[in-house]
């Protein structure tokens, strides 16, 4: 419980300004983007730098209190919901640039900077930062590290971990440490590597270093419709097994082109079953000649039409409906979960061919938009939360993340395990296997204040679970207010 005194040391170490407390203001960071799992914290402080969030978790810790460290809240697995009577640590004041070196291509950040705001400021210097998350425009690099985010390119450039060199973190006792260095790889164990995708359960990250990289010579980009996402399935196991790495091989079925279209109208072809945007870059001469094999191999696999951007306006356009797919499902349905799960390229025409099978089993819509090159799907389960489908949706969606450990791949490719798949963990590992990370969690947070209930499963979690969030229906007739 936070009493008047504690309130006060808060706002003596980090300025009144820094601390709210009025109910209102609270409920503004009662969920992240998967809305369904909602808790108003005690108590929300807003640090402006590293000796400032050092000085919020160190009160936490000397209190008991849970804490939860917030980005953009554009998370999309309940990672960043508050615990009942707990502090959320928004990172949002945090947006500098403490250093940037174009010479050695490295920059330092505090966790508050998009993602997209590292490549705008790299630009000018032919240079950019690869991770490129749909939600890039307004998800922030502390979110990135939290959960080893990838996006589109990351089937050629890697995920997060790939491009963070160096972190300095607050523990959950307070204590400042440094985790990695200029290299990307230090002696001694991978901390750093331990860090990223931990979901804020070991610590938070205040500052990160992260490499950047030449702006590629040439980039080729084409959008090749196929009359079923089998058919597409395939052409990426082709273009893959043909030893051509794309920088990136994105899918979306005909519910997200209809989507897309609705809202960004960028020209996909509404009568296609599915699409393929296929991504080449690199020097000029290979990426031409690897780009005309990829058009070949699109053929032989039955595509029914190739469009190739003829100029970087309409390249920018291809990827803006493609990174607008989560937001315009809003555009074909009233309510829907995002799921994230991998599975191995080969097996992605089966995978598509269960999740359609199980769509039609719950009598509920699925729209497919993900990242075909290195089989992270991106289903996305349409429901209407007035009509009663609200625990359908729920059902299917962890159904077809369960089985995409089935087929050989994981429960999440970027989007973290969080609230959301925590009891389905038993699925991909062992007794033993979730014990050794409970352990190596105990060693750096004790006392289990930094993000708890979270990626592991708990007795109360799991065998209590609230589930999501349902509004009373005097909530829903707009007759009272949740506070």
């Amino acid at each position: 419980m936070i009493d008047t005194a504690l309130r006060q040391e808060f706002e003596a170490a980090l300025g009144a300004d820094a601390v709210l407390t009025d109910p209102l203001k609270l409920r503004t960071y009662e969920c992240d983007g998967l809305t369904g799992f909602r808790e108003v914290p005690a108590l929300v402080v807003l640090p402006r730098g590293t000796e400032e969030v050092a000085a919020a978790v160190s009160l936490c810790a000397r209190a008991g209190l849970p804490f939860v460290a917030r980005g953009a809240g554009t998370g999309l697995s309940g990672g960043a919901v508050p615990v009942a009577q707990g502090v959320v640590i928004s990172l949002a004041r945090m947006r500098g640039i403490v250093e940037f070196d174009p010479d050695d291509r490295r920059m330092v950040l505090q966790p508050g900077v998009t993602n997209a705001e590292i490549s705008r400021v790299a630009a000018p210097h032919g240079l950019y930062y690869a991770p490129d998350p749909s939600s890039q425009v307004v998800c922030t690099i502390g979110g990135n590290v939290a959960e080893n985010s990838g996006g589109a390119h990351c089937v050629k450039y890697g995920f997060t971990v790939h491009h963070v060199t160096a972190l300095r973190v607050v523990l959950p006792d307070g204590t400042v440490t440094e985790l990695g260095g200029d290299a990307p790889e230090s002696e001694g164990p991978d901390l750093r590597g331990l860090f990223i995708g931990s979901e804020g359960t070991l610590g938070i990250a205040t500052e990160i270093t992260v490499r950047l990289l030449r702006t590629p010579e040439s980039v080729r980009t084409l959008v090749a419709d196929f009359p079923t996402a089998e058919a597409a399935g395939e052409a990426v196991s082709a273009i893959m097994a043909s030893g051509i790495v794309p920088a990136a091989v994105e899918m979306l079925d005909s519910l997200a082109i209809e989507a897309c279209e609705a809202a960004v109208h960028a020209g996909y072809s509404l009568d296609a079953t599915a699409a393929l945007v296929v991504e080449l870059d690199g020097m000029e001469h290979e990426c031409d000649e690897q780009f005309e094999q990829v058009v070949a191999l699109c053929r032989q696999k039955g595509t029914t039409n190739v469009r190739i951007a003829g100029t970087a306006e309409e390249r920018a356009l291809i990827w803006k409906g493609r990174k607008a797919a989560f937001a315009a499902m809003g555009r074909i349905s009233p309510d829907y979960f995002v799921q994230d799960g991998v599975v191995p390229r080969t097996r992605l025409s089966e995978a598509l061919t269960r999740i359609a099978a199980m769509s039609r089993a719950e009598g509920l819509r699925v729209a497919n938009v993900f990242h075909a090159g290195d089989g992270n799907l991106h289903p996305l389960v349409l429901f209407d939360g007035q009509a009663g489908e609200s625990e359908r949706a729920e059902r299917l969606a962890a159904e077809i993340a369960e089985m995409c450990v089935e087929l050989g791949g994981s429960l999440s490719g970027e989007h973290g395990i969080g609230l959301d798949k925590a009891c389905s963990m038993p699925e991909m590992f062992g007794e033993e296997d979730l014990a050794v990370m409970d352990r190596l969690r105990t060693a750096f947070d004790p006392d289990r204040l930094a993000n708890p209930g979270k990626v592991l499963p708990t007795p109360r979690l799991c065998g209590e679970t609230p589930g999501r969030y349902r509004p009373h229906p005097l909530e829903a007739a707009g007759m009272i207010e949740r506070l």
